[in-house]
């Protein structure tokens, strides 16, 4: 029997893009519900052939909902998701709302798919980082074989992390710097046409970005908190997609050819590692694909057991949709939802 699924914050680039996800992957579901704020209601959005209306979360009713995709924000997750969960519903959040809560598992199926156990305690299981989901999703095979000590990451992320407004603002830039019109940033400190930005998210004390903090916290708890991490989150002029240039120093010797095989092997990596022009992956060829891609991957002579690697996805589906949609389909293999309409 198929499951009622609520996709919260359905009108946003994340939200449209876990009701095609849903679709794509033939999730089985009896029902969905189409669900943003109060100023969205009556507006239509897709669903695979069919058209859904959306209602209102402030006057939505969740009883009988198996699962609610929620990407509405930080603000009206930490308002929403208790109430909702309190119905029974489990919510799968992608805003930082609940990332950091100890009793709130941070998933990445194909990292720590048994830490979701313990979505019981508030019936809330939290989606990463985008940044985050793509670099854990290309370590853990390699820490599961040499063990990871440090890594140095320099992220290029794209302006649809940042919301459609931000997509729209590098447009407009883009369109005035050909016709010599002025050009204004409102949702980034500084222009973004033809330009890079090394600062995403909020300054904090010590002189890192929130963001940047972000991959350290989520790391450790994804994945392992010995891991030592810094980063440097850069905002780059590209639609989709997210890029990373990835140092990593192992405990144990590791040959790049060996990494090259294992990353082969794992799941949801995809290596295209040619030395040769263009035997690399960019942001532009992986925007609509499911898989993290992994390229340059070579040894570091200047440390012990050090490799480096290109790690490139498309941050609106396993940055952000495709992995809330993951964790759905691993609450159902699990038989961990569904079981009200069973019993």
């Amino acid at each position: 029997m198929g499951l009622k699924i609520a996709v919260v914050g359905a009108t946003g680039n994340v939200g449209r893009e876990m009701l095609d996800i849903l679709d794509e992957r033939g999730f089985p579901v009896d029902e969905v519900v189409a669900i943003a704020s109060r100023r969205s209601q009556g507006t239509n959005v897709s669903f695979g052939d069919r058209t859904l209306k959306v209602k209102a979360l402030e006057h939505f009713d969740f009883a009988g909902t198996d699962i609610a995709l929620m990407s509405a924000g930080g603000s009206v997750s930490k308002e929403w998701s208790p109430k909702i969960a309190a119905e029974g519903c489990v919510v799968i959040d992608n805003s930082s709302a609940w990332r950091y809560d100890s009793d709130v598992p941070l998933i990445v199926p194909e990292v720590n798919a048994a830490a979701i156990e313990g979505f019981r305690r508030k019936n809330i299981i939290a989606n990463p980082n985008c940044s985050t989901a793509q670099l854990v999703v290309a370590l853990k095979p390699l820490h599961d074989r040499a063990r990871i000590k440090r890594v140095v990451v320099a992220t290029y992320q794209s302006v649809s992390g940042a919301g459609k407004d931000a997509m729209d603002e590098l447009f407009n830039q883009t369109r005035a710097v050909f016709v010599a019109d002025p050009i204004e940033a409102k949702k980034f400190t500084k222009r973004i046409a033809f330009n890079v930005i090394p600062h995403i998210d909020v300054f904090m004390e010590d002189g890192t970005t929130k963001e940047e903090w972000k991959m350290v916290a989520e790391t450790k708890k994804i994945l392992d908190p010995k891991i030592r991490l810094t980063a440097t989150c850069v905002r780059v002029p590209v639609f989709i997609g997210h890029s990373e240039a990835v140092n990593i120093e192992f405990e144990d010797p590791i040959s790049a050819e060996e990494a090259r095989d294992i990353l082969r092997e794992a799941p949801g990596c995809l290596v295209v590692d040619k030395h040769e022009d263009g035997g690399y992956v960019t942001p532009y060829e992986c925007a609509g694909e499911d898989a993290t891609y992994i390229s340059r991957i070579r040894e570091d002579i200047t440390v012990e057991n050090g490799l480096s690697m290109w790690v490139v996805a498309d941050n609106l589906r396993k940055g952000a949709a495709l992995n809330a949609v993951q964790i759905a389909e691993l609450l159902l293999n699990r038989g961990l939802v569904g079981n009200r309409k069973a019993a």
